[in-house]
């Protein structure tokens, strides 16, 4: 057998072509630290674009896939089984009462896909309100709700309106609900529209339109959910519930897996049959759902997200440049905008400090890092950033 020793020629050889490729064969990672090919180190605020909350080969996922592997790894919904009931609980216990009802599925996208069809079968209704900047996945149901229109554009029509207003006018949100209106779909953060978070006014205003209207309000926690913002959900900052809520990334600790929570009410409305999935729910899917939710229950990782996201942030506001515009954000999940294109600086961060992170935009170097990160690597980002702007 032939021993294969360039990865990253391989990739690019049989790759689909739709990524940008780093010029680098990540190989492992523990905590917040991965390793390339050559064994060099890097400090990784990328975190899977928000996947590796819990760090990376976090042990209390790892030993509960090893051991959900030897016994069972599928099981279609049709039949029920004993970890996805456990995924269910424990979920529960970290979701408000109301938010009762599950769809496991397998990705964010998968999880909006699912929202989006359970609001319309709720209201009979095909309207949706979005806001500028948002993102919500890219297959053809979702992507109608990402605003970018490079993700939108060439594959409409859709089968359901959005209506998109800007994210935190209160003024629009009102003229846009109306009698026609399924739902409000909402992130508590924008992630990839440039780390903006919302106010705590929008959000409440958003509830209370969506009641007044007969409609939903949907909120989009699969970049936000897990501890990102320094509480458990992002909705908690603002005191509300939504009447749906959609989660992925970290609540699988690594593992692919999402969910739509939603109301027994909204979930009644969809008929035996009306939606489904092959893989969501499996077994080894939902044994790391469960590892992933005790780790983050017994470590209380949203405090250390709270506590080193505020020190973060400020530490990046004394940096002292005409280059940047703002810093912004909520936890550790923390935006740098700049007054000009970040994509030079982040591949300087990488390749000069050794320091992983992501666009979110064309301006802005986003900076995701696992919520088990020490101040100290912190500390050497902080100081990465404040030299390569210089």
């Amino acid at each position: 057998m032939q021993t294969i020793t360039n990865w990253l020629e391989l990739e690019k050889t049989h790759d689909s072509g739709i990524y940008t490729k780093h010029e680098v064969v990540i190989v492992r990672g523990k905590g917040a630290r991965v390793w390339d090919s050559q064994g060099t180190e890097y400090i990784d605020c990328v975190g899977g674009y928000g996947v590796a909350n819990l760090g990376h080969s976090n042990p209390y996922v790892v030993e509960a896939v090893k051991k959900q592997a030897e016994t069972l790894m599928i099981m279609p919904q049709t039949l029920p089984n004993d970890k996805r009931a456990e995924f269910y609980a424990a979920l529960q216990g970290i979701l408000p009462p109301t938010l009762n009802r599950y769809f496991p599925c397998n990705s964010g996208t998968e999880a909006n896909e699912a929202a989006l069809k359970f609001a319309m079968m709720a209201t009979s209704k095909r309207k949706f309100v979005a806001a500028m900047r948002g993102f919500s996945g890219r297959t053809l149901g979702a992507v109608a709700l990402s605003y970018e229109a490079k993700y939108r554009e060439p594959f409409g029509p859709y089968g359901h309106q959005v209506v998109f207003i800007p994210y935190n006018n209160l003024e629009a949100l009102r003229e846009a609900v109306d009698d026609t209106t399924a739902a409000v779909f909402l992130e508590p953060v924008q992630g990839e529209g440039g780390v903006r978070p919302a106010t705590g006014e929008f959000i409440q205003a958003a509830r209370q339109i969506t009641q007044e209207r007969g409609c939903l309000l949907i909120l989009d926690e699969i970049q936000t959910g897990m501890g990102r913002t320094g509480k458990i959900w992002g909705f908690e900052h603002f005191g509300v519930v939504p009447d749906l809520m959609t989660a992925a990334k970290a609540l699988g600790g690594g593992v692919p897996i999402g969910v739509c929570a939603m109301t027994a009410e909204v979930a009644g409305k969809m008929p035996k049959g009306g939606h489904g999935t092959t893989f969501g729910g499996n077994p080894l899917a939902m044994a790391a759902g469960v590892a992933a939710i005790r780790y983050l229950e017994d470590t209380k990782l949203w405090e250390r997200s709270a506590e080193l996201g505020g020190w973060f942030a400020q530490e990046l506001r004394k940096i002292e440049s005409p280059k940047v515009r703002e810093v912004r954000g909520m936890g550790l999940m923390v935006g740098m905008e700049l007054k000009e294109k970040s994509a030079p600086y982040i591949t300087k961060l990488e390749h000069d400090h050794h320091i992983l992170t992501l666009a979110a935009g064309p301006t802005v170097i986003r900076f995701l890092p696992p919520l088990v990160i020490e101040k100290s690597d912190l500390e050497r980002v902080v100081g990465a950033v404040r030299e390569v702007l210089a």
